[in-house]
């Protein structure tokens, strides 16, 4: 997988934003750490659940992080593409969802 999507190296951009407000930047980690701990739902499922909002807002290293935390969490391809495919329905959903938008404003509302 490529090792560019926005930037090459963002630790030092984290590092800016720990120097800023350090108790801020804990609380959000420690937050993320704490919710994908085994819980009412196995790990491999909030890794699932993670990979496909990670492409609903589309970030390209949450996608890239949580691939690999979900096939470490023992996720088969299958399983993957399956959260991946939902995704898509989901923003394609949101989409035509949002078609009424444009549908009311043709007739002239």
């Amino acid at each position: 997988m490529s090792d560019h999507y926005y930037a090459k190296d963002v630790t030092q951009h984290f590092l800016k934003m720990m120097e800023l407000n350090k108790d801020l930047f804990n609380a959000f980690f420690q937050f993320n750490q704490k919710v994908f701990e085994e819980g009412a739902l196995p790990a491999k499922t909030k890794e699932l659940i993670a990979l496909a909002c990670a492409h609903i807002t589309r970030c390209p290293y949450c996608i890239d992080l949580h691939l690999k935390k979900a096939k470490q969490a023992g996720a088969t391809e299958t399983e993957i593409a399956e959260a991946v495919y939902v995704a898509v329905a989901m923003n394609a959903g949101a989409a035509m969802a949002h078609s009424c938008i444009a549908m009311e404003g043709l007739a002239g509302k």
